[in-house]
């Protein structure tokens, strides 16, 4: 059975969590499909944008619960090969090359603030409550971690991970872990024009741009400085770069536009 379920229309890939009835709770089937469907995105040149949403009430509870009683019974070696795989499902959305959209509601525990995290831009419903649950089960959210910390500030979310406290959408607003918040069943309408904004762009552009932006975590201030003006260099002398540079000085609209 699809635990994740992948559908296109207009060159934008929506990619729905399918597990409505455990509120969208993470198996290693899930992560593994998650990661599959993100992966097979990195060579579709005509594809735009992706959405990230959850089937159902919620958008996703964190670890499904038998997953975690299996867990019980895990060899260090058996933990570390599933946090590996944890880890590269959601290294696989950040480094996804196109505009990754986060579509929330109900909640996002656990595990899903990862998700969340790895998109570039986050909307959620009013009511939707979020929690770093994880020490409250005497764990750590130690591989999502590394994400929330390049997308938030440490200043912000170090009460919120060490308390495990549920929180609401005006605290998570406040530690930058969404972008936008709308009124409850408003979640695709202001996604739709969200995505708007995104095609207005020229796609290479928008590609080499966030992949810029991934690698200057990874770099040296040498190494940035390098890559930052192969790309800008490169973008100047390329078709679509010279188109947008004549259809701005002509006043006209550029052909991916049209």
């Amino acid at each position: 059975m699809a635990e994740v379920i992948v559908s296109e229309i207009n060159n934008v890939a929506y990619v729905k969590l399918h597990r409505p009835d455990v509120r969208n709770a993470f198996t290693p089937e899930m992560i593994k499909q998650l990661k599959e469907s993100f992966s097979s995105f990195e060579k579709r040149k005509d594809l735009r944008a992706v959405v990230l949403l959850g089937e159902g009430k919620v958008f996703c509870a964190g670890a499904d619960l038998q997953w975690m009683q299996s867990m019980i019974n895990f060899t260090f070696d058996q933990n570390k090969q599933d946090a590996v795989a944890l880890f590269e499902m959601f290294e696989c959305i950040l480094n996804c090359p196109i505009p990754v959209i986060g579509q929330v509601h109900g909640a996002a525990f656990g595990g899903a603030l990862g998700l969340l995290a790895v998109c570039d831009e986050v909307i959620a419903e009013e009511s939707t409550k979020f929690c770093f649950s994880e020490v409250k089960l005497g764990l750590a959210p130690a591989v999502i971690s590394s994400f929330v910390f390049l997308k938030s500030s440490l200043f912000h979310v170090r009460p919120l991970i060490l308390s495990g406290q549920v929180f609401n959408i005006d605290m998570a607003l406040e530690a930058r872990i969404v972008h936008h918040r709308v009124p409850d069943g408003e979640g695709h309408k202001e996604v739709q024009k969200l995505l708007h904004k995104y095609l207005d762009g020229g796609p290479e552009a928008v590609r080499e741009t966030k992949k810029l932006m991934n690698q200057f975590y990874l770099s040296s201030w040498e190494e940035y400085k390098e890559r930052s003006c192969k790309v800008i260099s490169e973008r100047r002398i390329s078709r679509e770069g010279q188109d947008g540079l004549r259809s701005f000085l002509d006043g006209k609209k550029p052909e991916w536009t049209s």
